[in-house]
């Protein structure tokens, strides 16, 4: 796995590259139609989409349900996760909500860190990944590899090597014509995708700022038993090291950075800086991710993103993002405009969740699979940008962070000790 992770010989990347690759990769769909799904999935004259998960917490089970609902011809078929309780627990869910979609058999039930592997090898048409996010580079490479379509849940790597590889990754993706859906799940909310069309068409003139905030109290944490090695405590509460999530401002953070990216038409910045620490969460269930982050991002054009993220408790809470035009202004979580072209959104809003998955779908079945993997990797790469900036305490362009060589992946995948990095102090911790 840990070979997987590590992009190519030479595989650096300029600005100019980045954006030249991401158009390239957006085009993608039709050139090799001789690959569709169709080849499995309508074999004899069949048209259910078979489904396997891998990651069986919350988010990867809620991720079954919504493909549920967005395509009445889709079979769970095989799950995988790290741990065997997870899996089961997730299938039991399942079981209880959706029971006739689900045809799961204890041969198809992977336990284990190769667990991935063993389901990749099933007849599956389609893979949900949804493990902690440090394994998503090796896994949407291996899905890739073998012909699967993939919904990749948000962010795609925790590091700056994990970017590149999954940049690569999606041109491989786009050359079998093989479908890549982003758990990005904003750009799929009818509201928003009206709002950015309109403020891509000018409804508030040129941007001139934008002002993004995550700011929420504290999630779940699982407390230490006797038994756990270093490594499954990690793993059962992988938010909070920095390895596996890539801290809190890449893992939940991202949706507002990624709504500021399209807003700016997923043009890259140029530099930024940040500051940030942990103030609150010091203890050892909360491993060695940053409380709270705040990071300036500055644009070729003049533009500035302001972003800021905090968990803390007993605070107050703000899930924000604001657009400043010289002709007006916009409110993306309110779906609004105001200026001379005012608007408020008034039209239907189904669950965004279900969305990303009824267009996945429906583009597997037309043969035009969609390929998101490169705005999936932009924005993954700003917030990974913002970690960096903040922990060292340098000002950073995006070459130096896209190139960085910084790879977080632990020595091997075993279950035993695990060293944790000291939590980053700026000016102390250095940029790799």
């Amino acid at each position: 796995m840990a070979d997987e992770l590590a992009p190519s010989a030479g595989a650096h990347a300029s600005r100019r590259d980045f954006l030249k690759t991401s158009t390239a990769a957006i085009v993608g769909g039709a050139a090799a139609a001789n690959l569709l799904v169709s080849r499995t999935a309508h074999a004899a004259g069949d048209d259910t989409l078979k489904i396997g998960l891998i990651g069986c917490g919350g988010r990867g089970t809620g991720a079954v349900g919504n493909a549920f609902a967005a395509d009445a011809n889709t079979r769970l078929v095989a799950v995988a996760d790290a741990f065997a309780d997870r899996a089961n627990s997730s299938l039991a869910q399942l079981r209880k909500t959706a029971p006739e979609r689900v045809a799961v058999d204890a041969e198809h039930t992977f336990a284990g860190f190769d667990a991935f592997e063993k389901l990749l090898a099933t007849d599956v048409d389609v893979v949900i990944l949804a493990t902690p996010p440090h394994f998503r580079p090796a896994h949407l490479k291996a899905a890739v590899a073998v012909g699967k379509h993939v919904f990749c849940e948000k962010p795609v790597a925790v590091d700056a090597p994990g970017v590149r590889s999954v940049l690569e990754t999606a041109e491989a993706a786009k050359l079998k014509n093989l479908a890549i859906v982003s758990g990005l799940c904003y750009r799929y909310d009818p509201p928003k995708r009206e709002l950015i069309k309109r403020v891509h068409d000018g409804a508030i003139g040129d941007i001139l700022a934008m002002q993004v905030s995550y700011n929420t109290g504290t999630l779940w944490s699982h407390p230490r038993q006797p038994s756990w090695s270093d490594m499954e405590f990690q793993l059962r509460n992988w938010l909070y090291f920095t390895w596996l999530s890539g801290d809190f401002n890449v893992e939940q953070h991202i949706h507002s950075l990624d709504k500021a990216a399209w807003a700016m038409h997923d043009e890259p910045p140029l530099r930024a800086t940040g500051l940030g620490g942990r103030q609150v969460r010091v203890e050892e269930q909360w491993g060695n991710v940053y409380d709270h982050i705040a990071v300036t991002y500055e644009y070729a054009n003049g533009v500035k993103l302001f972003a800021q993220c905090r968990q803390m408790a007993g605070c107050s809470v703000d899930v924000s993002d604001h657009l400043i035009g010289n002709k007006g202004s916009a409110e993306m979580m309110r779906a609004a405009i105001e200026g001379p072209q005012a608007w408020r959104y008034h039209g239907a809003k189904p669950n965004m969740y279900d969305e990303e998955h009824k267009a996945l779908f429906a583009s597997i079945r037309s043969g035009s699979p969609i390929n998101n993997g490169l705005y999936m990797a932009r924005s993954t790469m700003l917030a990974i940008m913002g970690r960096m900036v903040t922990y060292t305490g340098q000002t950073l362009t995006w070459d130096e962070c896209l190139n960085s060589s910084e790879n977080l992946t632990p020595p091997k995948y075993e279950w035993g000790t695990v060293s944790i990095p000291p939590v980053a102090k700026p000016g102390i911790t250095r940029f790799a």
